[in-house]
């Protein structure tokens, strides 16, 4: 048996260079491999998933086992955003509930080596900190402090998923405003660097004047 390892975009696996390298010697049906895949990978839609192929060089027979996608291309597939922040202490991307939190650890508590599922719940919040996102309105950190002090333990204990309507109108009308904000500051320091970019090229020009 051999074991062939792949990074596909969950539902639209396609044919290519890398894939025709790993595939091509083994002698499979490549056309067969990549409908499979994107069947089996098909609820990752939008998300880069790590599958295993597991190949049989005699009879030319497959395998697949989808792994969990990494924590940060759940968390960008729930808020529908394509790439996190680059600079997360400055630019907040989205604003999660609780609830999505839990979702999010249900799903990959599975492939993790925590012992149970709250730890598995403060490990996704780290990544949360990491990528720029807030919940429930807060900084990551401050909610992992509220759950070491109890808060939440309802909503944990019943691995509860949905959110109120009411509050995600809440959550999304607070992102706005910080959005709003962000989208100032950032014109700013754009209009700020161009005054830059002119001051210098101003004085590049006062200096090759200079030498002529």
């Amino acid at each position: 048996m051999a074991l062939i390892k792949l990074l596909v975009e969950g539902g639209n696996m396609s044919p290519g260079p890398a894939v025709a390298q790993q595939l091509g010697p083994m002698g499979i049906n490549m056309g067969q491999v990549i409908s499979d895949v994107n069947e089996a990978t098909s609820e990752f839609k939008g998300v880069t998933v790590p599958v295993h192929l597991t190949v049989d060089p005699k009879t030319k027979e497959f395998s697949i086992k989808v792994l969990s996608p990494p924590t940060s291309e759940l968390i960008k597939k729930e808020l529908k955003i394509e790439k996190a922040s680059g600079a997360r202490m400055k630019q907040r991307v989205g604003n999660f509930a609780i609830e999505q939190v839990i979702s999010i650890a249900k799903s990959k508590h599975p492939s993790m080596l925590s012992n149970d599922l709250i730890s598995t719940l403060k490990s996704i919040i780290g990544t949360c900190q990491a990528l720029g996102v807030l919940i429930e309105s807060k900084e990551p950190k401050e909610i992992l402090e509220e759950i070491s002090e109890g808060k939440y333990k309802e909503e944990i204990e019943a691995q509860k998923t949905d959110v109120n309507p009411d509050k995600r109108i809440e959550l999304d009308e607070f992102f706005a405003q910080i959005a709003t904000k962000q989208e100032a500051v950032q014109a700013a320091e754009e209009v700020e660097k161009a005054k830059e970019s002119e001051k210098k090229a101003a004085k590049e020009t006062k200096e090759e004047k200079k030498k002529e």
